[in-house]
């Protein structure tokens, strides 16, 4: 079944394994999500659990987040996610998750809000080859052509330039290489999306063989 819980990238490092390989990771602080709501399949249709964390203001939250939050007996929550195919009948409302529902070699999804990087053309939005750079080309970091003459018009899907980043993105499949319980730290093989002090949420890999 499913296991998940929400945290914050605190940035990269490394770390060695035994056998003296040097492994890149990503560290992770989860601290203590709480269970705001638990759906089953009687009330909802489906099986489910929604996590908050990390405390925020009073200020901050309207009626309904305040009353949703009291439920579980527990301060207004900066990130709230659902979590789907869990066993719903091991949790209950208020109950507390911590990072040690994950042991060293589970493979995990990760996701997360990837880094904005503002107007780009389409060789870096795309990975478009260019023109020659030659005096003569005229023709160097242009999109290439709109489409035929016939439509008069540039057909949906045309890769151009514009925004690029700030997506929901997902990275499968990626190992954790440690879980530091005292300290509610994750260690990630590899990359995951986001700036440092990105929110990201982590749940047992869908795909992993």
């Amino acid at each position: 079944m499913t296991k998940g819980i929400l945290g914050r990238k605190i940035g990269m490092t490394q770390v060695f394994a035994e056998n003296g390989d040097l492994i890149p990771v990503t560290v992770v602080e989860a601290s203590p999500n709480v269970v705001l709501q638990v759906k089953s399949a009687e009330t909802d249709g489906y099986e489910a659990i929604q996590l908050g964390f990390e405390d925020k203001r009073e200020k901050l939250s309207n009626k309904p987040q305040k009353g949703h939050v009291l439920k579980a007996n527990t301060a207004p929550k900066r990130f709230v996610k659902e979590f789907n195919e869990v066993e719903a009948a091991g949790y209950e409302v208020g109950q507390e998750v911590k990072v040690d529902i994950f042991a060293e070699g589970d493979i995990v999804d990760v996701t997360g809000i990837s880094k904005g990087k503002g107007f780009q053309g389409a060789i870096k939005r795309h990975g478009q080859s260019r023109g020659p750079m030659a005096h003569g080309s005229r023709y160097h970091r242009r999109p290439g052509s709109m489409g035929p003459v016939a439509p008069n018009r540039v057909f949906k899907g045309k890769l151009l330039p514009g925004r690029m980043g700030g997506e929901q993105i997902t990275v499968q499949n990626l190992q954790i290489v440690k879980v530091d319980a005292e300290r509610n730290l994750l260690l990630i093989k590899g990359n995951v999306p986001g700036a440092r002090k990105a929110l990201l949420k982590i749940k047992t890999a869908v795909k992993a063989k």
